[in-house]
């Protein structure tokens, strides 16, 4: 038998709720699985409930047990550092329903944007062809006001639908204190985003479809799809500051700090080139931020969540 409170350090009557109300669990498991850097260390516990029911309950075992947890969407855009985590993860995938009410969608929050972009070409909307491809869960979007290609995921919002430990709240967009890569919800930690409602158009599918196709074309040719990452890295600190080419500018494309690369295709993007360690890519944010500071006199802020 399981001795819980020597090897996982957790009380047993809290695994045995989870465990009831549906939750698979994983102890010590690498947050390498599951996020687009594919690198960072072990947490103690990994939490996958199975319905929104259970994560609901999850959430408030955790709280009631005053242990520490991060939420974590389809990891597109996180950067876990290389030591064992003092926190448990919960995570979303299995949250993915997408309902359907004229030209209403409401999405739960791990349901995956491309999922959501396909499910409205299916349904001739329109609105949302520039995301087509954007990584990440839909919460995650919502969370970081995710854009691409002049695109905010804000623009087709009309509400939000949140946990705050005790009872599911409805926020509209205006009450999201949505802006340029922020919302709300980066500041209040203890709302939890659980699904979003957002409002599309009547179109031609063939046409929204062909946007789609030729968004995905861009994303192709511009982005280093082909290697391990957690996307653009630099928030763009001014209107007319492009990172990516400041970043080239300097002779950085190809750099690389150990296994971390900045991207000969995109220097806006670092990419885990060989068997990189969330060291190798802090070290490299740290020398791009440096060398921009000392050229441009222009501060960046990581884009990314670094855990």
């Amino acid at each position: 038998m399981l001795n819980y409170d020597t090897i996982f350090n957790f009380d047993k009557n809290l695994i045995e709720k989870l465990w009831d109300i549906g939750c698979d669990l994983f102890f010590q498991e690498s947050l390498a699985r599951h996020v687009n850097f594919r690198l960072g260390g072990d947490v103690p516990l990994f939490i996958i409930p199975n319905s929104l029911d259970g994560f609901l309950e999850t959430i408030k075992l955790l709280r009631d047990s005053r242990i520490d947890y991060r939420i974590l969407g389809r990891g597109t855009n996180i950067l876990p550092t290389d030591n064992e985590k003092e926190f448990v993860v919960v995570s979303t995938e299995r949250i993915d329903d997408i309902s359907l009410e004229g030209e209403t969608l409401t999405v739960s929050a791990g349901t995956s944007f491309k999922s959501l972009c396909l499910f409205a070409m299916k349904h001739s909307l329109s609105g949302l062809e520039k995301a087509f491809g954007l990584p990440g869960s839909v919460g995650g979007a919502v969370y970081m006001n995710a854009g691409c290609y002049g695109w905010e995921t804000a623009e087709n919002l009309v509400s939000i639908s949140v946990f705050d430990g005790k009872k599911v709240l409805h926020l509209s967009p205006t009450e999201a204190e949505f802006g340029y890569r922020s919302s709300l919800f980066k500041k209040e930690k203890s709302l939890i985003i659980l699904s979003a409602t957002f409002k599309l158009v009547q179109g031609d599918k063939e046409d929204i479809q062909m946007l789609m196709i030729d968004t995905m074309r861009k994303r192709y040719e511009k982005q280093p799809l082909e290697y391990p990452s957690a996307g653009s890295v630099f928030k763009r600190p001014k209107p007319d500051f492009y990172v990516g080419t400041a970043i080239e500018s300097l002779g950085l494309k190809g750099y690389m700090i150990g296994g971390a690369q900045v991207s000969e295709k995109h220097a806006g993007f670092i990419i885990n080139k060989n068997n990189a360690t969330a060291s190798d890519v802090l070290k490299l944010i740290d020398y791009i931020k440096t060398k921009v500071r000392e050229s441009y006199n222009v501060e960046l802020e990581t884009e990314i969540e670094i855990w």
